[in-house]
């Protein structure tokens, strides 16, 4: 009883300290929000320079995506992580001290590529190390980080964005500069305080059995297995994982191949579809949403902290129902309800409906999306793929993920502008339809199933 006790202790310990990539991707790509006029005002930038230094990041997150699965494969996960956590440190330290714009672009481009590796490599690594009967819950805590990242910066970029307020022009020496005189420098170098734990935690944090078992190193896998699952479970999973890790073979070849390309099609759809629902959209043009909606929002980074704490709280519905409803259920209701609430939200501007009742309907959505579009993208993306090539289709994924991300980011102001806020949710509201539809046809329950019970399935239908 205390061995299971143990266990879960240590299993969770080691799932937060990984979900702190989750919270670093969150931050980071949340507090420019409260960068972005500031730096305009104070370096003169055109919209050129201001789109370069938006987007830039997503460059840094492709890039580190593309190197990061591959690397998860051959060196491991744990130093990936590692490597994940130096970069957001010296990405922090480096734009908080920059002085000119070339210098903000290249840190701006490494935070970036460490939001691309944690992205993928985070909910990997919590996968693998997972026990089966609640892996679903522990992976879906990677998207709570994230969720928590973002409202952390919002509530960071809130709080100094008053306190340099309340002291400008009073005081001197390099904190005044760093949070009152240029109090954007502060809220990117609040980012080392989690971005140095995460460093240091990594050091408790053990491999990923199912990566050390892939390069013969059984006796370190049944260790990390037995404190995970008791001495039985353990034994019985290092032998079902040695069965599978005897069949690998070869990279993304294999992945184009029956049944692989199959499961990556799957992941890759449901991951595009996700990001096409508009989630982003809502979140950083959530202040420009609520002012058209005829709420007073004159202290915007007010309201995007009210939209955060929304999505928080709505990802603790995924965490308590994916191992027991199952990922096809909350998938396939979660994606038809955030339609309807898409929907309503666009008869809202259509109708000129505005007040409360447009941002319930706006608040609906997220709840949705919290708890289907949003975290199990990452849950099944993790599962269903064999260990030995697992990081490297994620990365494939993750890959899709941003790509679409910068699509959504892209066409957003021009959709508002050109076609009508009104047409724009309706567009969002016909993708989580299709989000709907593919996941009612194609998408199977893996719930309760360890990762190589997955993997035997597909083998045996195709053969």
């Amino acid at each position: 009883m205390m061995e299971e006790k143990g266990s879960t202790y240590f299993v969770f310990l080691i799932t937060l300290i990984a979900a702190l990539g989750g919270f670093l991707f969150g931050f980071d790509m949340a507090v420019v929000s409260g960068i972005i006029e500031p730096l305009k005002s104070q370096y003169g930038l055109s919209s050129a320079a201001e789109g370069m230094f938006v987007s830039c990041a997503l460059l840094g997150c492709i890039g580190g995506v593309a190197f990061s699965g591959y690397l998860s494969d051959k060196i491991g996960r744990r130093k990936v992580l590692f490597i994940a956590a130096v970069l957001f440190l010296i990405s922090a330290i480096g734009f908080s001290i920059s002085t000119d714009y070339a210098m903000l672009i290249f840190y701006r481009v490494l935070a970036g590529v460490a939001v691309g590796v944690a992205s993928n490599v985070s909910p990997l690594y919590i996968s693998e190390i997972a026990p089966s009967r609640n892996r679903g819950r522990l992976v879906v805590f990677y998207q709570l980080a994230i969720t928590v990242g973002i409202l952390a910066a919002y509530i960071s970029n809130l709080f100094l964005q008053r306190y340099a307020t309340a002291n400008a022009g009073a005081g001197d020496g390099i904190l005044h500069w760093l949070f009152v005189e240029d109090v954007w420098r502060g809220m990117f170098l609040v980012g080392v305080i989690p971005a140095g734990a995460f460093c240091l935690l990594l050091l408790i944090v053990p491999e990923s059995p199912r990566w050390l078992v892939q390069y013969g190193r059984n006796e370190e896998a049944l260790r990390i297995l037995t404190k995970i699952n008791g001495t039985e479970t353990g034994q019985s999973e290092l032998v079902s994982i040695n069965e599978m890790a005897s069949q690998k073979s070869g990279g993304i070849r294999e992945l184009l191949r029956l049944p692989l390309s199959k499961l990556l099609t799957l992941a890759m759809i449901l991951t595009a579809l996700s990001q096409f629902s508009g989630i982003n959209g809502v979140i950083f043009y959530g202040p420009t949403i609520l002012k058209s909606a005829g709420i007073v929002t004159s202290d915007a980074l007010f309201y995007q902290v009210i939209l955060g704490v929304a999505n928080v709280l709505f990802t603790f519905i995924a965490i308590l129902k994916v191992d027991t409803w199952g990922r096809r259920p909350l998938y396939i209701y979660g994606s038809i309800s955030a339609a309807v609430a898409l929907t309503l939200t666009g008869v809202c501007f259509l109708m000129d409906i505005t007040g409360w009742f447009m941002l319930a309907t706006i608040i609906l959505f997220l709840l949705f999306f919290a708890f289907s579009l949003g975290p199990l993208k990452f849950v099944i993306s993790t599962e269903i793929f064999p260990t030995h090539i697992r990081g490297t289709a994620l990365s494939i994924c993750i890959m899709t993920m941003w790509v679409s991300d910068w699509v959504v980011n892209l066409l957003f102001p021009m959709m508002r502008d050109g076609l009508g806020i009104a047409t724009t949710f309706f567009i969002f509201a016909f993708f989580c339809m299709l989000s709907f539809i593919y996941a009612k046809r194609k998408l199977f329950e893996t719930k309760g199933k360890s990762l190589e019970e997955i993997e035997k399935a597909w083998n045996t239908e195709t053969k």
